[in-house]
């Protein structure tokens, strides 16, 4: 009997990408036994997990993004925002607004209660050791996983402080494998690969140059499991201008990754070798 795992990649603002990709996988049939994703990938993860394996899920899911704005993710709070810089706390974003929008959206409160299999990726930010979260409360285990180190607080885990998965293993293939699947598809988010100048601004900055080395572990771990199961990579859009922390291209990634999926999907692309996700100029 296949297993088949939907591994869904952290990015940002680029998490609206998995909405396409999702829709096109459901119009044919496919269906995840278990899920597994880092970062923006959790939260995504999270929502699909806990309702039905449809279209109208996709949609539910598409309605979201499309009302998320940055000051909903990254909420700016002067007073914490000079305590980070001061040195007084270890964030300089809160995580009230991003529980919240966790706690709205997905409809199941434990991981192990979950209809499809969860696992979220997060870091010990002591160890540096990365940590597949299975069970416990959703809420905390996705704000673990979505935690970009540095912007957002870590979150306590029997005394662990827990950051962004997507610091280790962005794109968690290597726990698809690891939990027995046979099949799975990887869901990239991309990066901003074709931008015309540096981005403006520190937040956006330090987000780009994130997105620039998962990209490139992404890369490597494709390569590396090229034998092993069978890997099918959706393609991401490319060239891509979006940078991770622009929240108003929903509408526009989420066009652009369903029409790509369907493409992929219906050329024939699930038959032919993984893509190779390397990092190139345009």
């Amino acid at each position: 009997m296949t297993t088949t795992a939907f591994v869904l990649a952290g990015g940002a603002s680029l998490g609206a990408v998995h909405v396409g990709m999702l829709q096109a996988l459901y119009e044919r049939g496919v269906r995840p036994d278990l899920i597994v994703g880092s970062s923006a990938g959790a939260l995504n993860g999270a929502f699909i997990a806990s309702r039905p394996q449809t279209v109208a899920t996709t949609a539910a899911l598409g309605e979201v993004w499309h009302g998320l704005r940055r000051r909903q993710a990254f909420p700016v709070n002067p007073v914490t925002g000079m305590l980070g810089f001061l040195g007084a706390r270890d964030h300089l974003v809160p995580a009230s607004s991003l529980r919240r929008l966790i706690r709205s959206y997905v409809e199941v409160e434990r991981l192990e209660d979950m209809p499809v299999a969860l696992h979220v990726i997060a870091v010990d930010a002591l160890t540096g050791l990365e940590l597949r979260l299975s069970d416990g409360p959703v809420a905390d285990a996705v704000l673990a996983s979505a935690s970009i180190p540095g912007i957002l607080p870590p979150v306590d885990r029997d005394g662990h402080p827990l950051i962004d998965g997507g610091v280790a293993n962005n794109t968690p293939i290597s726990h698809a494998v690891e939990l027995g699947a046979d099949r799975i598809y990887v869901l990239p988010t991309g990066h901003a690969c074709a931008l015309l100048q540096p981005p403006r601004g520190a937040l956006a900055m330090g987000l780009q140059a994130i997105s620039l080395l998962m990209h490139r572990r992404l890369a490597d771990d494709v390569e590396r499991f090229r034998a092993g199961p069978r890997l099918i990579v959706l393609p991401p859009p490319c060239p891509q201008l979006v940078q991770p922390v622009e929240f108003d291209h929903a509408e526009e990634l989420i066009a652009i990754a369903l029409a790509d999926a369907r493409a992929f999907l219906d050329g024939g692309g699930e038959d032919r070798p993984p893509l190779s996700m390397r990092v190139h100029a345009h």
